[in-house]
């Protein structure tokens, strides 16, 4: 059947791949040799709740390439794929969607229902990316996909929570974490955007307990007084006047001397009611810097992170302002009384950190309120007192109130709304501890990373590892398998027949188990005989409600919070091969050998998935296994002017799209192309369509391999071959094998890329299948059959050295190239020939030879402007008796493909002429009678002085220091390239000038 004019990658694309699958050539262990060892790929799973963007595309598309080589070579491959639940991503689409289908919220549904929703709205959409990967063409073994929520994962996920709460590596705290207010649950750091937004600083007065004054003074960097006078406040410097209430310290550096006389003396916060306000201390810590504002700050430890490590550090009460939905308190005691018992804690009152989270220290009339409405009154309250201080300029005057600024603010990157620091109750896991061997087996090389630069960043994370918050407020994901009962003690202090309920929130006791069955019988053990244990329907989010004791009966409550999707997501390279089943897929595939990922979830992921691989996965003598062997850390896809692709600027680049318009292949070889290590891509659609036309250039040439009868040969040895030119592809072709390997083997895929691009288009197309033409059209009937076969098999390995990038139009072409094949290009054995073996030392110097006159003549003629058409004599002035060989045997080639009329000796290079020179020759072109050297010297004078002008002006423009301060780095780097651009112009048109020269 003959090749199709064009190749249709719509129709064809599809088609292949249904074909791939349905012949199980994806599976786990597909195309193995006998004894061959493993080689397996987790994908990083993408949410289920996502679509491919080219971040995936990219990613995807490397993983695919050593899949596809590690697999043609005969591994037993298995490439995992699958999606993670990602909590508070798939919660907010599924409650999206029910405000507007106009359908009761989460909280009306309840849990169980609400659930049910988002399972079924997973079942129904949470395939589109796995499906948008096979448009991509990944060959992943869809049979085993998994999902971080499926049976065996959830299984996976209680048994290490479990396991880990037993060793004391996982512990219930109160710490400052992230908190979404919209959401209102704990986040992770790379849920929030720090953006720099239009800020103000307030300055506020601390007045002096008791009226208490000091000589507050100024001093210059040469120790001359600048100001000086007598104070009774302190002045400090807020972006957050709202935070105030909570302050349990003013904080000043140890060796601020304008401070020292006040250092443990105590101020009041100048807010709230004046009878009810508290006092608290001026304390020295590190933390302050002298020379940012006043040089005093407000310790706030339950609202700022700062702030609560020198709470910590100093002992400092730390008091919650805020509920979930960041208004400010309105539980609790009267302000009054709680005012008065923090001032007593502050006097050194025993207290634990139960009573002081329960005190609300928020003015009965801000309470309830908005934090930024709170913030207005705030603000408003003390200024109407006198205690705000003015902002003075840089000659001292004063000029305002309040400081306008540039102020960096995090965000939550789903809510869009501002984070609050947040002191709350959540669980811990002791990454410290876990960390300790994560960084070992790194620094030892067990697991490398590839680039190695990437490893200091690793390092940094666990060597300032703080304890990970795995707790989420959210009903989407791992539900945490611990369940919460009354401590003996509050139960025992009832009266026997008491009916009411037992609250105690601040020391319930705790039943961790894997299921509620389990959890009954720990709680059963603990209460003893005669106290009848159930377990309660549903908790109550806002606190631990037991049951009675009236009856003798104790009701214990699940905890209602879920695990952070990394938790479940750090199993992912056992957990989906089964554990903590002892599986064959589990013994046959771990540890795997490669992760390829951002640079962005290093500490997320990757660190979490040493730690918990590390801990978990042992060999049969308990030595602790890595989870892979190599990280690669890929680069960011920007856009064509190197910015991050975002919504926001509307310059995303949808890979479908692309797919639509062009095909996988050419998306794929561009990004494969571009992934030069440690280098982020710059994508433009004008490369994909380059590559594009690269596949067509693939096309035409085993088109024209059909026409002239260039048929695979069952039995081609390629090391037989007898024509030079023939010799001189097979080694070619061998050379290639090499570079594409070793550049795989070292992930250089640019590289590779590079040198499939070069061979195909270059070497075999542009001048091979030229050389062939000869031969291939000649009467010598032996050289036509082997030139056939020779063409035939060239082809046949380009298409599988460039299978991996291009799967599917080099699977088309395997196809329809012949008949006969008894297997698909995917499943075909990958070369393992060398130079060594194939290359002909004397064909190759033959040949390049060759290659290096007909470039010669080629570039004279375009120099010299000879019209497309002229043939011209070549002479040969001098040459060795080599060169005169290399010239009689390539003299057919050298006149087809130079357009020379003839080839003969001279005595000298005759007026008029241009001298070539090459390795034991020197030639000629007499051009005199073939070009107009008058119109032609004043072409290139009048191009010279345009592009001489044209140097000049940039040059210029790139040694102006202004241009250079204040023009977008954009523009200066355009100028840059323009430059490099005319001074590469004005090169060639110099060569050309001094080509004209000899002319006379």
């Amino acid at each position: 059947m003959p090749i199709e004019k064009n190749f249709n990658a719509h129709e064809a694309e599809q088609r292949i791949f249904d074909k791939w699958e349905a012949e199980g050539r994806f599976k786990a262990g597909a195309n193995a040799k006998p004894g061959a060892d493993s080689y397996c790929i987790v994908i990083p799973p993408p949410n289920v709740t996502g679509s491919l963007h080219m971040g995936h595309a990219f990613n995807n598309t490397l993983q695919d390439i050593l899949t596809r080589w590690k697999r043609m070579q005969g591994l037993d491959v298995l490439w995992q794929p699958g999606t993670d639940h990602a909590g508070i991503a798939t919660q907010m689409v599924v409650e999206r969607n029910l405000a507007k289908a106009g359908e009761p919220s989460r909280r009306e549904l309840g849990r169980e229902e609400f659930l049910s929703r988002v399972w079924a709205w997973k079942e129904e959409s949470g395939g589109t990316i796995m499906n948008q990967l096979k448009r991509l063409g990944s060959s992943c073994d869809y049979s085993r996909e998994r999902f971080t929520m499926d049976d065996g994962l959830s299984a996976a996920v209680l048994k290490v929570f479990v396991e880990l709460y037993r060793d004391g590596l996982i512990y219930r705290g109160k710490r400052l974490v992230n908190w979404d207010p919209h959401f209102e649950t704990a986040i992770s750091d790379l849920e929030v955007e720090n953006i720099e937004v239009a800020g103000h600083m307030w300055h506020f007065k601390y007045p002096l307990a008791g009226g208490a004054t000091y000589t507050y003074v100024e001093k210059d960097g040469d120790g001359n007084i600048t100001l000086e006078e007598e104070r009774d406040y302190i002045s400090i410097a807020t972006t957050r006047p709202e935070t105030m209430l909570g302050d349990g310290a003013v904080a000043v550096h140890p060796d601020d001397e304008r401070y020292a006389p006040i250092v443990g003396k105590l101020c009041e916060i100048p807010v709230g009611p004046k009878e009810h306000r508290r006092l608290i201390p001026i304390i020295t810590d590190e933390y302050p810097d002298p020379d940012f504002g006043s040089g005093a700050v407000k310790i706030t430890g339950a609202h700022d992170f700062n702030d609560y490590a020198v709470a910590k550090r100093g002992g400092i009460p730390m008091y919650r302002l805020m509920d979930t939905r960041g208004h400010m308190r309105g539980d609790g005691d009267p302000y009054a009384a709680c005012a008065a018992r923090a001032q007593e804690i502050a006097k050194g009152a025993t207290s634990d950190a139960a009573e002081v989270d329960a005190l609300n220290l928020v003015p009965d009339d801000l309470r309830g309120l908005d934090r930024f409405e709170a913030r207005k009154l705030v603000i408003q309250q003390i200024t109407e007192e006198g205690l705000a201080c003015t902002v003075r300029n840089e000659d001292g005057e004063d000029i305002a109130l309040v400081e306008n600024k540039p102020i960096t603010q995090p965000f939550g990157d789903r809510s869009k709304v501002v984070i609050e620091p947040m002191l709350t109750d959540q669980w811990f896991v002791d990454a410290e501890t876990l960390a300790k061997p994560a960084l070992e087996y790194v620094r030892n090389d067990q697991t490398v990373f590839a680039p190695r630069n990437w490893e200091k960043t690793y390092f940094h994370w666990l060597e300032n590892i703080e304890p990970w918050c795995v707790s989420r407020q959210l009903w989407w994901g791992h539900q945490i398998p611990v369940w919460y009962g009354p401590g003996k003690m509050a139960l025992d202090t009832l009266p026997e027949n008491s009916e009411r309920e037992v609250t105690d929130l601040r020391e319930p006791h705790i039943f961790c188990a894997l299921s509620a069955e389990d959890a009954l019988a720990q709680a059963r053990e603990y209460y003893g005989a005669g106290v009848v244990v159930t377990v309660a329907d549903d908790g109550d989010p806002a606190g631990f409600i037991f049951g009675n004791r009236g009856g003798k009966h104790v009701q214990i409550v699940r905890d209602q919070d879920v695990l952070d999707t990394w938790f479940s997501s750090a199993l992912w390279p056992f957990s989906t091969l089964g554990w903590p089943d002892d599986t064959a897929e589990l013994q046959r595939y771990y540890p795997t050998s490669l992760l390829s990922t951002g640079f962005d979830i290093i500490f997320f992921w990757v660190a979490r998935m040493m730690m918990f691989g590390l801990h978990f996965m042992k060999d049969e003598d308990g030595k602790p296994l890595v989870p892979f062997d190599t990280v690669y850390i890929h680069a960011l896809v920007r856009d064509s002017e190197g910015q991050k692709m975002s919504k926001s600027k509307g310059n995303v680049i949808d890979p479908l799209e692309i797919v639509d318009e062009y095909g996988a292949d050419a998306l794929r070889f561009t990004l494969t192309s571009m992934a030069a290590m440690g280098r982020d891509l710059k994508l433009a659609t004008s490369r994909v369509e380059g590559y594009r036309n690269f596949g067509t250039k693939i096309w035409n040439a085993a088109r024209f391999g059909e026409m002239n009868g260039c048929v695979p040969a069952v039995d081609f040895d390629p090391g037989a071959v007898n024509e030079t030119v023939n010799k001189w592809i097979v080694g070619e072709t061998a050379r290639l094998r090499e570079q594409v390997d070793a550049s795989l083997e070292a992930f250089r895929f640019n590289d590779a890329a590079a040198a499939l691009y070069a061979h195909i288009w270059g070497v075999y197309c542009d001048w091979y299948l030229e050389f062939s033409k000869p031969l291939l059209q000649g009467e010598d009937s032996a050289a036509k059959v082997e030139t056939q076969a020779t063409a035939a098999w060239a082809l046949d390995q380009c298409l599988i050295l460039l299978h991996p990038i291009m799967p599917f139009i080099t699977e088309e072409l395997w196809s329809v190239l012949s008949e006969e094949r008894k297997n698909s290009l995917i499943h075909t054995d990958w070369p393992s020939y060398t130079a060594a073996e194939l290359a002909d030392a004397d064909a190759d110097a033959q040949m390049d030879w060759l290659v290096k006159a007909i470039e010669a003549v080629r570039s004279v003629r375009a120099e010299m402007n000879v019209p497309p058409g002229a043939k011209i004599p070549l002479l040969v002035v001098e040459a060795e008796e080599a060169a005169k060989a290399r010239l009689a045997g390539g003299d057919t080639l050298l006149k087809r493909l130079a357009r020379i009329a003839s080839v003969e000796d001279a005595n000298d290079a005759p007026k008029g002429a241009v001298t070539l020179a090459l390795e034991g020759a020197t030639l000629c072109l007499p051009l005199a009678d073939v070009i107009d050297i008058a119109a032609e010297k004043a072409r290139l004078d009048k191009a010279s002085a345009k592009v001489e002008k044209e140097i000049g002006g940039l040059q210029r423009k790139l040694s102006n220091e202004n241009f250079l301060a204040k023009a977008p780095e954009k523009v200066v780097a355009e100028q840059r390239e323009r430059l490099a651009a005319a001074e590469a112009d004005a090169t060639k048109l110099s060569a050309a000038v001094d080509r004209l020269a000899e002319l006379g």
